[in-house]
């Protein structure tokens, strides 16, 4: 993916990856679909959201993969979803089952954020290596 990035370059590389998966998902739907895909129109519109943030997290992960590695990147959404859940989970958002933060899932999520410090300084570390 990093020479499609230097290449076409990272907004380009996005729409590329999206505009494949448009295809093939159309073409499933034309198969295999059995909702309604008007029904969309009618969810509530912070719901929607989801598909601008999805776009955005794709872009972020194009624009993050020549910077700091693939696996760091992958570690980081991770992490970051980790976070999101807990923080849904603690507070019951969106009318979920209420989970309250505990010693347990504090300690998981600080040795998420640990593994990924210490992945990024060995991808630096390695990085800075094969330029010398």
């Amino acid at each position: 993916m990093v020479h499609l990035v230097e290449k076409a370059g990272t907004i380009e590389t996005t729409f590329l990856t999206f505009l494949t998966g448009t295809m093939f998902l159309t073409i499933f739907i034309i198969f295999f679909g059995s909702g309604n895909v008007l029904a969309l129109l009618e969810v509530p519109k912070w719901q929607l959201s989801a598909a601008f943030l999805g776009t955005m997290y794709l872009l972020l992960t194009v624009m993050a993969v020549p910077r700091i590695g693939v696996i760091a990147t992958n570690i980081a959404g991770i992490a970051g979803q980790l976070v999101i859940g807990v923080m849904i989970d603690h507070f019951g958002w969106f009318e979920s089952l209420v989970i309250e933060l505990d010693i347990k899932r504090a300690f998981a999520l600080l040795f998420m954020l640990i593994s990924l410090y210490f992945i990024y300084k060995g991808n630096k570390h390695s990085s800075e290596e094969s330029k010398a």
